[in-house]
């Protein structure tokens, strides 16, 4: 079932386009050249941006998960494997998946240090999961939805793999409901970050793609609705920092 939800305007967001950002049939290629560039300083800009507290929002993604000894996980569009670690940590059988074979090969790097069970990794589309129906009892993904040429149909994967009763959790950027905290968060996404990327990867692009890709995205709210569309039970929203980081949690 494909979900009809309107496109968010872009009028007032004044993002200047990019080589990295395309809403059509383009975007994978882009998104893929994007993080290629990027994944060897993605961690370190990760904690530069967030100021250390994109960790503290994985762990409560990990937590909120509830994963117990024994339980299949997924982490979708894993990059360099932040979410599948904490959930193989909490005892999960964990597998992550990404389509950028750069970011993967950092996560693997990071796995070979590891001496408890770490997650397996494997490349893959996240609109084309390669796994049955019903395999997992929780299915993540980090600032990965957003990416996709079609994130609805990526709900719609992460939701056919999951096990019936099984957990779903997106954590991604978010769109404040109050108009000045908003503006100040664009601001801040507009002006800051790209000075990292340029700074760290040579690239200001590289992370205003970030702002472009959010004001085209329907964030918290609309990810809500198409949750509750798919038929999915227990929807909710958890904002942080007062909407400018959120996870959506619903069942199967």
């Amino acid at each position: 079932m494909r979900l009809a939800i309107p496109r968010v305007s872009v009028r007032n967001a004044r993002c200047v386009a990019n080589e990295y950002y395309s809403p059509g049939a383009e975007r994978a290629a882009k998104v893929n050249a994007l993080f290629s560039r990027i994944a060897s300083r993605y961690d370190l800009i990760n904690d530069l941006q967030s100021f250390g507290l994109h960790r503290a929002w994985k762990r409560r993604v990990v937590r909120l998960a509830g994963c117990r000894p024994g339980a299949r996980a997924l982490d979708v569009c894993c990059g360099t494997g932040d979410l599948a670690f904490g959930l193989s940590r909490a005892g999960a059988e964990t597998c992550g998946v990404d389509f950028t074979t750069a970011m993967l090969e950092v996560a693997a790097e990071r796995a070979s240090h590891g001496a408890m069970p770490q997650p397996a990794f494997l490349r893959a589309d996240a609109q084309a999961l390669p796994f049955p129906a019903n395999t997992f009892d929780v299915v993540t993904v980090g600032y990965g939805l957003r990416n996709l040429a079609n994130w609805q149909a990526g709900l719609e994967e992460m939701l056919r793999v999951a096990k019936p009763g099984g957990c779903l959790l997106i954590l991604d950027f978010g769109k404040p409901e109050n108009a000045v905290w908003r503006g100040a968060y664009y601001a801040y996404l507009r002006a800051f970050v790209p000075l990292l990327g340029l700074a760290f990867c040579g690239s200001a692009r590289a992370y205003s793609y970030i702002l472009e890709s959010l004001v085209n995205y329907p964030a918290q709210r609309g990810v809500e609705e198409a949750m509750r569309r798919l038929g999915m039970s227990d929807v909710r929203v958890e904002n942080i920092l007062g909407g400018v980081m959120s996870v959506n949690l619903g069942r199967k």
